[in-house]
């Protein structure tokens, strides 16, 4: 409990049963574990020894390695007595694919620094059957005969392995091959261009070779993460959530962000594990949380129910359960409406928008061309009915998302209307044949050729405008933003960069919006929404001081994975069962990411499908507390900058 006092420390021991440092942004917590590293590595030198790391791979390390970089470049840190022992490597898959672990650690890291390459060491994916296990002896021999591993950095999968070490595996399991989870696969089909691509086993350090390590940092970022860490940090050390065992060990650490933090008791009930200032907000949190649990209402809860579940300082505060109830049941009731743009003409002291102006210029960003209609669809409507100037901003393009036989559906269409029409007949044929061939040779994780992105890129607007004409949008207030981060044909992007900013600045500066709305959805497990929602939180931090920016409000929504918690909802949008259905036909004008969706995970069900479960158990959990039962709700929380 590094980063919290000593008395809160012992209260949160009751729940966290590992030492957890959460840091304000993953960038500061990436900086602290390769600080550790740099640390590790002048005492060992300074002993005249080589200091040993076990390194990880995926996204999570990246910024840890690019600060390990830095710090050589220009501190100074030198990594010539340094051994890299890294967890795991695909089986079947070799050191100079682009997929392998080993391509990872020479792009990432190993090609930036003085390390000796002799001293980089991974499994072999490629060591044959009959010789495999042996070579997994060597390995787990070869990090004894180096004196054990120093610093163990380590990511968490969404199922909560370490290393390759899935669900089922023993604490004293050595370094092995072994088949893959279908979580695991799932969220690594998006570098392999699509699931069936990714490799059935790999090889992996086992956990007894991870227990060893004289020290270890696990380390999560963002929402995705949240709910495993919880079950890692504070339940039972089981073999069905593998970096639970970390809590075996003498010296491990978890380093997390507010993100991936957020499913821990000191977050989600700060009351248990020590004081609290009560305001509003918490209010609402401890209320609602305290209905949900127990199955009652709100404006049933009594005396007794807050008495038995921790809640007592509300009683003593409140004098009795009837004020307490009443205020969060108006707090709830109060976000709900059905004027999004606000109701013109009426009293907004308890509405969640104003009424003024009137009509409203409205400017929705959507980071892929169907996030609007799948995310806010109902809102998306209503707001257009109401009268409001409704305009959306795609920000990407998403065209990797787009099959290629969808993409050569299209181009045989062009090649036909063009041989229909007489208009250069050959040269349609030679555009479409070009793409057939490509298509069949194309290899997994792949970089897309520039003809097939235009196409698939094209598929997608045709899609976006399509959902804009349905809702009653006119052309212009259609804008296609293109941000060059996500142009680069592959499922990896480049950092957001100045001509990012600029473009979203322009079109903020272009509608001047009373209301923006943006995707917050942090769980998106592609990182996209994350990197969209940052060039809005810049574009909006730079035009703060601008005249039309001091009316404008910020909302975001929720994507397709997850929903707001309930105490963080700020506005309700209830729908129809008519508003469900025709949100569900404008998700179908998007017929590209329908039946059989690229990068879909583990959840079968389709967009849609997602969309109106989530906003169904929105409304049904409304009126689990007691409020009016809606068929579904689409929720907001508001953004002050």
């Amino acid at each position: 409990m590094a980063n919290v006092s000593l008395e809160k420390s012992i209260a949160l021991s009751a729940f966290e049963k590992i030492s957890v440092r959460v840091f304000g942004s993953p960038s500061a917590g990436s900086k602290e574990a390769a600080k550790e590293i740099a640390d590790v590595i002048k005492s060992k030198n300074a002993e005249g020894k080589y200091a040993v790391l076990g390194l990880a791979t995926g996204s999570t390390p990246k910024q840890v390695y690019k600060e390990l970089i830095r710090l050589h470049k220009e501190e100074g840190l030198s990594f010539k007595k340094v051994k890299t022992f890294n967890l795991d490597e695909y089986y079947g898959v070799g050191a100079d694919s682009k997929n392998s672990y080993m391509y990872f650690m020479r792009e990432n890291l190993f090609n930036h620094i003085d390390i000796e390459p002799a001293c980089c060491h991974l499994p072999d994916g490629t060591a044959a059957e009959s010789e495999v296990r042996a070579h997994c002896e060597k390995y787990d021999a070869m990090i004894e005969e180096a004196g054990g591993i120093d610093f163990q950095l380590l990511g968490i999968g969404r199922n909560g392995h370490i290393g390759f070490n899935e669900p089922g595996s023993n604490i004293n399991s050595r370094t092995r091959v072994l088949a893959l989870n279908l979580v695991t696969k799932a969220d690594a089909a998006s570098e392999f261009g699509g699931i069936s691509n990714v490799p059935r086993k790999a090889i992996t350090m086992g956990v007894s070779t991870i227990m060893k390590a004289k020290r270890v940092a696990l380390l999560a970022w963002s929402e995705s993460k949240a709910k495993i860490i919880k079950q890692a940090v504070e339940g039972p050390q089981t073999e069905f959530v593998p970096a639970s065992y970390l809590q075996g060990h003498h010296n491990a650490e978890v380093f997390l962000d507010h993100g991936s933090a957020a499913h821990l008791t000191r977050n989600r009930a700060p009351w248990l594990v020590g004081k609290v200032e009560w305001n509003d907000q918490l209010l609402k949190k401890a209320v609602t949380q305290l209905s949900v649990q127990i199955g009652k209402p709100i404006l049933k809860l009594t005396g007794a129910d807050y008495d038995d579940n921790g809640l007592s300082d509300l009683l003593a505060m409140y004098g009795n359960p009837y004020e307490m109830n009443i205020k969060v049941f108006n707090l709830l009731q109060h976000t709900i409406t059905g004027w999004p743009g606000g109701k013109p003409n009426a009293d907004d002291t308890n509405r969640p928008e104003r009424a003024a102006p009137a009509k409203k210029r409205v400017l929705i960003f959507s980071p892929h061309p169907d996030d609007d209609i799948i995310s806010m669809g109902g809102t998306f409507q209503r707001l257009a009915d109401q009268g409001h100037e409704v305009h959306v901003a795609y920000q990407t393009s998403g065209n990797i998302a787009v099959a290629d036989d969808e993409a050569l559906r299209f181009l045989k269409f062009v090649a036909e209307f063009n041989a229909a029409m007489k208009i250069d007949e050959k040269k349609s044929k030679e555009i479409y044949k070009e793409a057939q061939g490509y298509s069949k040779e194309k290899k997994a994780g792949q970089q897309e050729n520039e003809l097939m992105l235009l196409t698939k890129g094209l598929i997608r607007k045709g899609e976006a405008y399509n959902t804009c004409y349905y809702v009653g949008l006119p052309d212009e207030n259609v804008h296609y933003l293109n941000l060059p981060f996500y142009e680069t044909g592959k499922v990896e992007k480049k950092p957001l960069s100045e001509a990012d900013y600029k473009i979203v600045e322009e079109v903020i500066s272009k509608v001047k919006p009373h209301q923006i709305y943006a995707a917050g959805d942090l769980a998106d497990p592609h990182g996209t929404h994350k990197v969209c929602l940052d060039a809005v939180f810049e574009a909006v931090k730079r035009l703060k001081n601008e005249a039309f920016m001091k009316d404008c409000w910020l909302w975001l929504y929720k994507g397709a994975w997850a929903e707001w918690d309930i105490d963080l909802i700020e506005m309700a949008v209830p729908m129809s069962p008519d508003q469900v259905l025709k949100k569900r036909y404008g998700i179908f004008k998007h017929q590209s990411q329908k039946d059989g969706v690229m990068f879909q995970g583990t959840d079968n069900r389709e967009f849609w499908q997602r969309a109106e479960d989530r906003n169904r158990q929105t409304a049904e959990l409304y009126n689990k507390l007691g409020l009016a039962d809606y068929e579904a709700m689409e929720a907001f929380v508001r953004w002050k900058y």
